[in-house]
């Protein structure tokens, strides 16, 4: 079905006044659609170009970059009355922490509560609206740069269209899950996405960022760690790409090589001049850091590795996991990887495989099997699980 919806009566709120009046219309509203638009391919940030609402009657796009202060739209995502309905809702919800140092709730994530309604593992936005509706929804504007000014009304029309119809289709998505009984599912996943540590950096662990780091150890790994750190502070400071800082081929030289001068430093082919010309002492200073850290505190790489036997557990449980997808009418992605499988295996339990919804279809009866009180058993060309 093509789209052929009416853009008349859309909003495009370019000014403060305009968006307190909006605001004040959308007050009473108990659900709100919420999307974003954003550029960042030439900075560390989210660059914010766009914000997409809809309720069950207006559809607006509010141009961040054009009005100043956004915060009468920002109090109301941010309260807790309102559900706020997204789509992939992580790097959109990373703006809003940016913003505010905080995360608006509730949620709720259309692709997660796909997931669980047997329509894959991360469907993209007009696929799921395709599936739900049967509209197609024009991609022709997927590339467009946001930034520009001013927006032609068919990109307004594109961006509108991310929150036009994911409201439209909620209460579709809502009466599915009640009538499976899966609504409660997904509680534990929404309540994660709202997590401040999602949104973290977490300094000590940044090395593990870096392409190539697993062919690193010891004295090395601690030089990358300093050298990791210092990058993404640089590149927090001057809102840049970390790689544009230095790229990760350097990083690994540098922990590697380990100079201690600045002829050395300047020996490592592709470290920018202004890099050695401003920063080569502190850079140096960062090395030796590194190669004088305790041995007790290097990072290390945990390497998980399983037995002939355990591999074959491994196997049988990852059966289990397709036969539990299956019965249940998921993607096996949705509930686990073989990765996750070889943790409980080696008795990590701190995965989420055996939390909430995940361990209520499969993760509990893994530890069954694990525990011996569960086998699997052919019975008639159907593989079928029996308890022992």
């Amino acid at each position: 079905m093509q789209n052929t919806t009416d853009y008349s009566h859309d909003l495009y709120i370019d000014n403060e006044q305009t968006l307190q009046a909006f605001c004040q219309k959308i007050q009473d509203a108990d659900v709100l659609a919420v999307d974003t638009e954003f550029v960042r391919e030439k900075s560390y940030f989210s660059n914010l170009c766009l914000i997409q609402i809809a309720t069950d009657s207006l559809v607006a796009c509010i141009d961040p970059i054009s009005i100043k202060n956004i915060d009468p739209l920002l109090d109301i995502l941010y309260d807790t009355s309102k559900l706020k309905l997204m789509h992939a809702a992580r790097q959109d919800l990373e703006i809003f922490y940016v913003l505010r140092g905080s995360l608006p709730s509730p949620i709720f994530d259309s692709q997660i509560a796909a997931t669980v309604l047997g329509h894959g593992d991360q469907i993209g936005y007009s696929t799921l609206i395709e599936n739900f509706s049967g509209i197609k929804l024009d991609k022709a504007h997927a590339r467009t740069d946001w930034q520009q000014r001013p927006l032609q009304t068919a990109q307004l029309r594109y961006a509108a269209d991310d929150v036009r119809f994911l409201i439209q289709i909620y209460p579709k998505i809502h009466e599915q899950l009640l009538k499976l009984g899966r609504l409660d599912w997904l509680t534990e996943d929404f309540d994660n996405l709202c997590q401040p540590k999602l949104y973290e950096v977490d300094e000590a662990k940044l090395w593990q960022r870096v392409s190539g780091h697993q062919r690193m150890k010891g004295k090395q790994l601690a030089i990358l760690q300093q050298l990791a750190i210092w990058r993404e502070q640089q590149a927090i400071q001057f809102n840049r790409p970390r790689k544009w800082i230095l790229s990760d081929d350097l990083l690994i030289a540098m922990a590697k090589q380990a100079p201690s001068s600045p002829a050395e430093l300047n020996n490592i082919r592709g470290i920018p001049p202004k890099v050695i010309e401003h920063h080569s002492e502190t850079l140096l200073g960062l090395i030796q850091k590194g190669a004088n850290t305790p041995r007790e505190d290097w990072p290390t790489i945990k390497i998980v590795r399983t037995t002939a036997d355990q591999d074959a557990q491994s196997d049988a449980l990852m059966g289990l996991l397709r036969l539990k997808a299956s019965e249940n009418k998921i993607s096996p992605m949705a509930l686990g990887t073989r990765k996750e499988i070889e943790k409980i295996i080696l008795g990590e339990r701190d995965t989420p495989l055996l939390h909430g919804w995940r361990k209520e279809l499969a993760g509990q009866t893994m530890l069954d099997m694990l525990d011996g009180r569960l086998c699997l058993q052919i019975e008639q060309g159907e593989l079928k699980t029996r308890k022992v």
